[in-house]
């Protein structure tokens, strides 16, 4: 599985997709207290992201792995969450109404400009994220199961179908598993997925 396909197929697939939400649906819910609107923005914070933690050099690798990001969650202060949420909450209204009328070049000129930045790196080039130093190959998964999962949100509040192709959707799954995993659910994922028990209610393995 190539992680910069995975990467382009699902940014593509997600500028198509806002191309294709009706103008009458930018103001509905879509997820908890975010609007469609407020959703694609906090999408477009997180393209814009990107060419700046590919442009940041770590000097060392802390977080070792994909999984490893989103575990580093299940260990970080809920205090520390909880505000990181509302700063979250707080960008993603702000840049959902930056995206005025048009917001489907918006997102196209950002991911013209996430993949163009992703050009210029190497595989085990080693990067400044939230989380710590991580390797290029480690960290750019993270922003692909973002795309995936959130045109997912996406398209269940327009009412539209999402597409982001097999290596893309193949990569957030098999992520979810890995974190799972990592976080001490594997057992539980895998008795689920065997038909030998069902997930507790909004089961998560990002939260």
């Amino acid at each position: 599985m190539n992680f910069r396909h995975a990467y382009r197929a699902a940014a593509v697939s997600f500028a198509d997709l806002i191309t294709r939400v009706p103008a009458d649906r930018w103001d509905a819910a879509a997820l908890g207290e975010w609007s469609l609107r407020d959703l694609v923005g906090h999408v477009t914070t997180e393209l814009r992201d990107v060419p700046e933690v590919l442009a940041t050099p770590a000097d060392a690798v802390e977080v070792p792995s994909t999984e490893a990001y989103w575990a580093f969650a299940r260990v970080t202060p809920v205090d520390v969450v909880a505000k990181a949420h509302a700063e979250s909450g707080r960008a993603a209204r702000e840049a959902g109404q930056a995206l005025g009328d048009d917001p489907a070049s918006v997102v196209n000129q950002l991911i013209g400009r996430a993949t163009q930045a992703l050009a210029g790196t190497k595989d085990n080039d080693v990067v400044s994220t939230a989380a710590g130093g991580m390797r290029v190959r480690d960290w750019l998964p993270t922003r692909t199961f973002e795309l995936v999962v959130h045109g997912q949100d996406v398209a269940d509040a327009a009412g539209r179908d999402f597409a982001p192709g097999l290596d893309a959707m193949a990569e957030a799954v098999t992520q979810a598993t890995f974190v799972a995993v990592a976080v001490g659910d594997g057992p539980l994922l895998l008795r689920a997925l065997t038909g030998r028990t069902a997930l507790p209610d909004r089961y998560s393995v990002i939260s």
